[in-house]
């Protein structure tokens, strides 16, 4: 209703129950309020906007707060549509570039005029006006009777000003008339209006102001009225006159006009399906007015429907049938259980918030997402918390003006490898950065200017720098700590009792989860048999190429690995030892797929397996929704041998696989990468001895450590860095740039700045980025120091005479040596494995290779020379160990020995 008029009134007087003749039913209806903000009501002011937002557009004139321009940003925070300003605050927030959207600034003009002469005053006010420049979305305000005349006489002299605001002293029908023939808005004192003429006849009826906005063309006068519930769901079209707006004002409900019975319909009066009536508006045209009420009873509908267009849908709907549910759910139901047990609501909660997380597809992130706005209006229905104040609070952040930085609480930042604000705020004072150069700390961007919300224009994406030889070693040891993930007691809470399940409920328990993770509710089966169908490896001619290649490729490179004899050794007279390799037997690779596609993955396991010769190869891959596995995998399972694929993915493919079921085969050992759950499964299940299974690596978030000298390409460092940023917010990369100029480390940053935006996944690499380190060192054994300590999943080695710097590397995952050998090559075709130690585990592992695939089996081959020669050393150790059964197992032989 703003743009028609506003009410100006007093907070104290609005908030005072004896002052009648203003009350705040007065001007309930109208939606359109100004109130006066000064030092004193302050506090109290931002408490009426909070508790009053949906029900108005409140407007604050904060003239009175001087230079107090916190205040100012505070009242807009706080649900003030718009504010009015002396042009002194105007040009100081102007001045001082305060995050404040300008439209939604009205300055009050600090301007008279003494001229009798509306014309001359008129060109008096437009030229105060043009000395003020300003911008077109702002409107002005006068206080003074003269400019009012100007305004009320000569309105298309100030024409050009799209809303000029007027504080009438006095008010009249005719004047409110007179403004909206020339766009400007009166503002019009509450104590003026009434909603009882009979006791105070003085005063103008709210509902005469009402009517003296609209219009209609219609030939018997009535004006079209939608009418929409608190969520601006419209219930149905009626009509609405003179007679039926006053008394709607009145009785503060719905009342309309009945065409066919040509008299006031007050809505419910008959069937008790009454309306509370809010508020009163109407569309730009004003000639159509909006009810918006509280529906009482079945519904607005005369066949007892919600609205005359149908049933309710979405929020609407849902938070119905929790009404209806936390009133009749029988004793013991699930649905009584959960209003009645915080905990367990608390818990669902929790486990869709994080099942949310995880999805990766639109379709999965549509379900998850559903799933946990149910458990979560559960909860908001058991405390009596509606859609309307979750929409009030929606609202409200939308009005904000001022910007949180962003980060997660501390405890979920730890969870989900982020660093707190504050441990970002010392990296940054330790960095000694320039401060225009922000350090990144989430993916999501903050808006820095009003015509660049997404922040996607402004912000510079960069990884902080250090130089180690101005810093303690405790602080380069402190920056190159990998994002922390979340707490091993929260996943292990999460993924225990899913391996129980599996465990004991067999194939009706993995389909359970697909059904629930994957939504591929059509499965009836946990596994897919070869011979695979050809249909369902239905590949463009350029796919099965790439694929075949990098098969090509990574097999030689493995089989190349195979041992070509069993090693044999003599170590005394009559004694030979001997080793030689048996492939695994049964092994399963976990694929991370769902609507990814991920066949390098399984090339990079099943390749190897195929090559050691193991028995049994299953692979386990979660579906997608419609119960299928990506053509591309089930390419490669074929073309390895695969007996079959598990369609599950998590926690529960890895359990299905330890312990196996009525129909997938149980392995020996189990390999292949992860998110959290599904490392926390494989640990799970290879520490527990009745599954009897092994594991190859624990794993964490993708990684790559380049090492950069002045011979290197600025565009290929940057382009490595990112290809490792853009897997995910908690990857991170690190660049050792060794000895280079402050020219030469801007010319990388411009790179991977530019490169970084023109990347579909830009934001998931802000958020990589924002725990990523650029250290500057002074030669390449420092350099190489710090690699060996780190101990990346990847190295890149940039750096001249490359191949001879291979011989300091102590730690790493797979090493990429010199400017032409990208990472990517190694994650997909060039033949060694992808599949490698991360979070600092290459200290201890090795990538996936052949000998993941084997195992080594010794053997001893003594003659009775042999046995004598080493019986005496046998049978005293057994002795010193008290280990007599040990000692005669020799002694005994040698008595049966001919004597010589």
């Amino acid at each position: 209703m703003a743009g028609r008029f506003l009410i100006q009134v007093d907070l104290e007087i609005l908030l005072n129950p004896a002052r009648e003749e203003i009350a705040l039913k007065t001007i309930s209806f109208l939606d359109c309020v100004l109130i006066n903000v000064n030092p004193t009501t302050f506090s109290a002011s931002k408490g009426f906007l909070q508790s009053h937002f949906n029900a108005f557009s409140t407007y604050c004139d904060v003239t009175a707060l001087e230079q107090r321009h916190g205040n100012i940003i505070s009242l807009l925070d706080n649900g003030a549509s718009r504010v009015f300003v002396t042009e002194h605050q105007f040009k100081a927030i102007v001045k001082e570039k305060l995050l404040v959207d300008l439209s939604r600034l009205i300055i009050y003009l600090d301007y008279s005029c003494d001229s009798s002469e509306p014309v001359t005053a008129a060109k008096e006010l437009n030229n105060h006006i043009q000395t003020l420049d300003l911008p077109a979305e702002i409107g002005i305000a006068i206080r003074d009777r003269a400019s009012q005349a100007v305004i009320e006489e000569c309105a298309e002299e100030v024409g050009r000003i799209p809303t000029c605001y007027a504080n009438l002293a006095s008010f009249t029908l005719d004047q409110h008339m007179k403004w909206l023939e020339h766009g400007h808005v009166p503002i019009i004192p509450a104590t003026e209006l009434t909603i009882d003429p009979a006791r105070y006849p003085q005063k103008v009826p709210v509902w005469l102001l009402i009517t003296n906005s609209i219009r209609t063309d219609r030939t018997d006068g009535l004006f079209p009225t939608v009418v929409t519930d608190e969520h601006r769901i419209c219930l149905g079209l009626v009509y609405s006159n003179h007679e039926s707006i006053e008394e709607a004002v009145k009785s503060g409900r719905g009342v309309y006009w009945s065409r066919s019975r040509n008299k006031l319909w007050i809505k419910g009066a008959e069937s008790g399906d009454t309306q509370e009536l809010i508020s009163i508006g109407w569309d730009c045209d004003a000639d159509a007015l909006q009810f918006v009420v509280r529906q009482k009873g079945d519904g607005f509908c005369h066949l007892k429907r919600p609205t005359c267009f149908g049933p309710y849908a979405g929020m609407a709907r849902l938070q119905k049938t929790l009404h209806a549910r936390k009133v009749s759910a029988p004793e013991g139901s699930y649905t009584a259980r959960l209003f009645n047990d915080p905990s367990l609501l608390a818990a669902k909660i929790m486990e869709e918030a994080s099942e949310l997380c995880e999805a990766r597809s639109k379709a999965d992130i549509a379900a998850e997402a559903a799933d946990l706005f149910y458990f979560a209006m559960a909860r908001c229905t058991a405390a009596g918390v509606s859609v309307e104040d979750i929409e009030h609070n929606l609202d409200l952040k939308s009005l904000k003006t001022s910007r949180r930085a962003g980060n997660a609480k501390a405890q979920w930042a730890e969870k989900f490898g982020l660093k707190d604000s504050q441990e970002n705020s010392q990296a940054n004072n330790l960095s000694k950065a320039i401060p225009s150069q922000e350090t990144l700390k989430e993916a999501a961007s903050v808006p820095k200017d009003r015509n660049d919300p997404a922040g996607t224009i402004a912000e510079y994406i960069q990884m902080r720098r250090f130089k180690t030889a101005e810093e303690e070693p405790k602080t380069i040891q402190t920056v190159l700590q990998r994002p922390s993930q979340r707490s091993t007691d929260d996943i292990m809470n999460i993924v225990n009792p899913i391996i129980r399940e599996i465990r004991n409920g067999g194939d009706a328990a993995v389909l359970k989860y697909t059904h629930r993770f994957e939504k591929a509710t059509s499965l009836t089966s946990p596994v897919m048999l070869a011979p695979f169908k050809q249909s369902l490896m239905h590949l463009p001619p350029e796919t099965i190429e790439a694929i075949d290649v990098s098969f090509e490729n990574i097999r030689r490179f493995h089989a190349a690995q195979k041992d070509q004899k069993a090693l044999q050794v003599e170590t005394m007279p009559g004694v030979i030892c001997s080793r030689f390799s048996r492939p695994i037997e049964r092994v399963g690779l976990y694929v991370p797929g769902g609507t990814a596609v991920l066949p390098s993955t399984a090339l990079m396991l099943g390749i190897p397996a195929m090559v050691a010769g193991c028995k049994r190869i299953i692979m386990a891959s979660p579906p997608r929704s419609d119960g299928t596995i990506t053509p591309e995998i089930v390419y490669v399972a074929h073309k390895v041998g695969a007996e079959s694929i598990v369609l599950a993915g998590g926690a529960q493919a890895v359990a299905a696989m330890a312990y196996g079921t009525e129909s997938i085969a149980k392995v020996d050992k189990i390999l292949g990468p992860g998110n959290q759950f599904v490392t926390a499964g494989k640990m799970i299940v290879s520490n527990d001895t009745t599954a009897g299974v092994s594991i190859d690596m624990p794993a964490g978030p993708s990684e790559v450590l380049v090492i950069a000298d002045d011979t290197a390409n600025p565009a290929f460092v940057a382009s490595d860095l990112l290809s490792q940023a853009e897997h995910g917010v908690d990857s991170q990369v690190v660049l050792i740039a060794v000895d280079l100029s402050e020219e030469q480390l801007g010319s990388i940053e411009k790179e991977l700045h530019e490169q970084a935006n023109a990347l579909p996944r830009v934001d998931i690499v802000r958020g990589a980025i924002g725990h990523s380190v650029t250290l500057v060192v002074g030669s390449i054994v420092e350099a190489m120091e710090l690699s060996n300590q780190y101990a990346p999943e990847h190295l890149i080695l940039q750096v001249k005479n490359a191949e001879k710097v291979v011989d300091l590397v102590q730690n790493a995952g797979s090493v990429f040596i010199g400017p032409w050998t990208p990472e990517s090559v190694g994650d997909y075709s060039a033949g060694v494995n992808h599949s490698l130690p991360t979070y600092g585990y290459a200290k201890q592992y090795s990538g996936v290779n052949l000998s993941s695939f084997t195992k080594h089996i010794t053997s001893s081959n003594l003659t009775q020379e042999g046995l004598r020669n080493v019986s005496g050393a046998v049978m005293q150790l057994a002795k010193v160990e008290e280990l007599e059964a040990h000692r005669r197992a020799v002694s005994i032989r040698l008595d049966h020995m001919p004597k010589t």
